[in-house]
């Protein structure tokens, strides 16, 4: 965070923001710059009655208080252009080995000049030129300069971990990559050009505290003015610098100088998890998300069902119907067909190869059948009543006892996938859901942060409540259409709920248009990315939850340092205002409860602490407050305790401290 290649570049940057073009932007920042600015000209003037260097100390720290304003802004900047040209150096080092035909051969091009639908070999070693998926092979893939994570991750040809993206280097193995990005429009391209593009607009809510500390700041402003009035009437007079002083005192620094820092750190948390925002708003909205769609298929579960059971029929062991599941998946490459093998083999302790001469019968629509056939073997796998139907020799009780063996495993929400060998049926293999590792304890963490998480599918209403219960979550919507995800997201919103969503397809374009929060997969059709105000660069639904911590960080940062920064103007006010009023209102010694050496030091230990607490709060502010999932009311007696109670004592030390410091040294 304080490297000098970010904090050398952010020095020279916070110097220039005092444009007041740029400054203007930061109302409170642009009254300290004024205040500094007048100062600066009554003393060169030879204006005032207070010693020259008591005036200069002033004028320094006030203009160091705006200094470290823009320092934070510029450095939280910095950070994010620092990747945009880590991501640069990346993009322009890619080169991809295009392949040409079907023999093999490829040459070696600049990863710019591959277009849609190339197909690129990626090798033990190599950087994966562009965005794309993998269609054929598998290789484990280091995928750290983009996510940050140091494992290594397998990529394979079909399921849900096809997808790769520019940048990443595959460490073992090989594998053959079909490019679906257009030129320009990949990862890298966007990442680039969302931390380099237009200046990141306020949001909703930053832009209601702006208008609040706007309006703080014109309060104290009318107030110290009249000032000069009252102490008039009490017979003295107050020098304009002390009432300078007064005023930046008062007005809320510490809170304006870091908002900006806040919203684009947040923004920048998001990149850094490869998640584009189309608008602070999303951000924001993630945070106060009320409820929780997410889709079933490649969210809750890994979009794959796996071989769980063989239930035989009377008559028939289990290991005879695992051996014939099994010969009748050899040649099944379907994540389903692998499994039902693995069953066998790790279960049953049942190997087998595929025989000489074997006759394969795929699968098809038609026939939802598939199997081996030998010269003296014929097996079949495929839906229940397709295994009746293809053999109707078998008997009437056999029927029976397989359909009623199905109807049980579809009330457990599983799937039943009928067998049958030389006309005879030998049972049903269970497929089932795998629901994702950890799903069920993060939607306990979200219940205990208010979140309602509903499951949609397109299930039957059996299956849906099976998964539903196993996976955890609060509500599930079944048999799920476009129209019926539309209606239950504006319900919710008419009921004054957020809602939050993810989709990869284009029948999930209209939800997610009309949700609060939409998340699109970067791998799903173009409506759906268009149609959401968030794309996840990773297509990984999971990351929804995510999503919601971190606008839930954002936030959570915003009102401690804010809660922080109010109850720290309440302390240094018990610091500057006894010290100012004391000789014409000698009753205010009694509010001199940090016994300051004097009026003089006590102004320029406030001015000091108001300028340095800034500094002292950046980590934070760019950092984020840690996000636990507790509850609205506990999550503000943390925040009152933690930075309420900490905004009112650190003054109190702080300047009682600086005042030690500036009454030794004499400076005042």
């Amino acid at each position: 965070m304080f490297s000098p290649t970010l904090v050398v570049p952010a020095i020279g940057e916070a110097f220039r923001k005092l444009d007041p073009r740029e400054l203007i932007r930061n109302p409170v920042m642009f009254t300290t710059a004024t205040v500094a600015v007048l100062l600066t000209l009554l003393l060169f003037l030879g204006e005032g009655h207070l010693s020259i260097g008591f005036q200069l100390q002033l004028i320094v720290w006030l203009w160091l208080t705006v200094l470290f304003g823009t320092f934070a802004e510029a450095l939280a900047e910095g950070r994010g252009r620092a990747q945009a040209a880590s991501l640069r150096a990346t993009r322009s080092e890619l080169t991809g080995k295009r392949l040409q035909g079907t023999g093999g051969s490829y040459e070696l091009v600049p990863a710019s000049s591959l277009q849609k639908d190339d197909e690129v070999l990626v090798e033990t070693g190599d950087l994966i030129p562009a965005d794309g998926e993998v269609v054929a092979g598998v290789a484990s893939v280091n995928e750290a300069a983009i996510t940050g994570e140091s494992a290594p991750v397998i990529r394979e040809a079909g399921g849900d971990r096809s997808a790769v993206t520019a940048g990443t280097r595959v460490i073992s193995d090989q594998i053959r990559v079909r490019v679906t990005q257009e030129p320009g429009q990949g990862f890298l391209d966007r990442m680039i050009a969302l931390v380099e593009g237009a200046q990141r607009q306020k949001t909703p809510n930053e832009i209601a505290l702006t208008i609040l500390l706007v309006g703080l700041t014109i309060i104290f402003l009318i107030a110290v003015s009249t000032i000069p009035a009252f102490a008039a009437y009490a017979g003295g007079g107050i020098a304009v610098a002390v009432l300078a002083a007064l005023l930046i005192t008062l007005i809320p620094t510490t809170i304006a100088a870091l908002l900006s820092a806040i919203g684009i750190a947040g923004m920048d948390r998001l990149v850094r998890f490869n998640v584009l925002a189309k608008s602070g708003r999303a951000v924001e909205a993630a945070g106060d998300v009320d409820v929780l769609l997410l889709d079933k298929t490649g969210t809750i579960t890994v979009g794959d069902r796996a071989a769980c059971e063989f239930r035989p029929l009377l008559g028939v062991t289990t290991t005879d119907l695992a051996n014939a599941a099994l010969h009748a998946s050899l040649a099944d490459e379907t994540p389903e067909g692998r499994s039902i093998v693995t069953l066998a083999r790790e279960r049953h302790g049942l190997s087998a190869a595929l025989p000489e001469g074997a006759e394969i019968i795929p699968f098809t629509a038609q026939t939802r059948l598939s199997g081996l056939q030998t010269a003296d073997r014929l097996i079949q796998k495929g839906a229940i009543d397709s295994i009746i139907r293809a053999n109707p020799g078998a008997t009437e009780a056999a029927k029976a006892e397989l359909r009623r063996n199905a109807e049980e495993i579809a009330r457990l929400g599983q799937t039943p996938l009928g067998v049958a060998e030389n006309g005879r049926l030998l049972g049903v293999v269970a497929l089932k859901d795998v629901i994702k590792a950890g799903v069920r304890e993060r939607f306990v963490e979200l219940r205990r942060m208010g979140i309602r998480t509903v499951m949609i599918t397109g299930d039957n209403p059996l299956t849906a409540a099976a998964i539903a219960a196993e996976a955890g979550v609060d509500d599930f919507l079944a048999e799920a259409t476009p129209e019926d995800k539309l209606a239950l997201i504006r319900a919710e919103q008419q009921g004054g709920r957020l809602v939050a969503m993810c989709g990869d397809g284009t029948n999930d374009a209209p939800a997610l248009a009309q949700a609060d929060v939409g998340v699109a997969m970067n791998t799903g059709t173009q409506a759906a990315r268009e149609a959401g105000n968030m794309v996840d660069l990773d297509s990984d639904p999971t990351k929804l939850i995510e999503i919601v911590g971190l606008g839930k960080q954002l936030l959570m940062t915003r009102g401690a340092l804010t809660t922080f920064s109010v109850a720290n103007d309440v302390a240094k006010y018990f610091a500057i205002i006894p010290a100012m009023f004391v000789v014409l209102y000698p009753g205010l010694a009694a509010l001199n409860v940090m016994h300051l050496a004097s009026p003089q030091s006590a102004i320029l230990s406030a001015i000091i602490f108001n300028a340095l607490i800034i500094p002292v709060l950046v980590p934070l502010a760019l950092r984020g407050v840690t996000f636990r999932p507790i509850g609205a009311g506990a999550l503000l007696a943390r925040n009152l305790a933690i930075y309420g109670a900490g905004g009112l004592l650190a003054p109190f030390i702080g300047i009682k401290a600086i005042d030690l410091v500036v009454s030794g040294l004499h400076l005042a």
